[in-house]
């Protein structure tokens, strides 16, 4: 079975996700910006109403993804407020100015989460080389990354994404997401070869209709 993560930044928006038939949530403040770390009162409350795993964006500003020391330490204690808030995932990751994954503090991120497993967001895809920091992601321990491939949408990066799923062999999850609808999900997954995706949503039918393209 494909897993369907909805993006969502409200309770509304999370019950109508789950509603349609999403397998998980991930949850952020600020979609428009790429999405930010939410607030603790919406965590607590998509904690009390929903029955599927929720995932927490720890990411404390838009922008960049390159973050100073004490941002750093905000995030670090951000995974420890969600951990406790009930969350079931999380969702992070740092770069380098260089573009390539700060590994150390990747990994102090990773380990602050554990045992949640967690997910390195679409800032992949804004690194020089793919398949050096895919490589470092399995070093680090990461669960998953989310990407589009390096383009602007999943399905235009669908050869990108093809080459990280033989690439990762198994060790770390690819997760594809950007502009998947109903439309284009099954051949994406078809040409990709990957087993989760990714889509941001405020109701319940565009889950729907993309339930029912992969069950086809």
């Amino acid at each position: 079975m494909i897993q369907i993560e909805a993006c969502v930044e409200s309770l509304e928006a999370a019950v109508a996700a789950a509603a349609g038939g999403a397998h998980r949530i991930e949850l952020c403040a600020h979609l428009s910006a790429g999405g930010t770390s939410p607030d603790s009162a919406l965590l607590a409350a998509c904690v009390a109403q929903l029955a599927i795993p929720i995932f927490v964006m720890v990411r404390p500003q838009a922008g960049d993804f390159c973050y100073s020391a004490a941002e750093h330490d905000t995030m670090l204690e951000e995974i420890r407020r969600a951990k406790r808030a009930g969350a079931h995932g999380i969702v992070t990751g740092t770069l380098r100015p260089n573009r390539t994954i700060d590994e150390a503090r990747t990994r102090g991120l990773i380990d602050a989460a554990r045992p949640l497993p967690v997910t390195f967001h679409r800032s992949f895809d804004e690194c020089r080389d793919s398949a050096q920091a895919l490589d470092t992601l399995i070093a680090v321990g990461a669960t998953r990354v989310l990407t589009s491939g390096g383009r602007r949408s999943a399905p235009e990066g669908a050869a990108a994404i093809a080459k990280l799923v033989r690439r990762a062999a198994g060790r770390i999850g690819i997760m594809a997401g950007g502009g998947l609808n109903g439309t284009n999900v099954a051949a994406l997954v078809r040409t990709s070869g990957v087993r989760e995706v990714h889509l941001s949503t405020k109701n319940a039918e565009k889950i729907r209709h993309v339930v029912n393209a992969l069950s086809r």
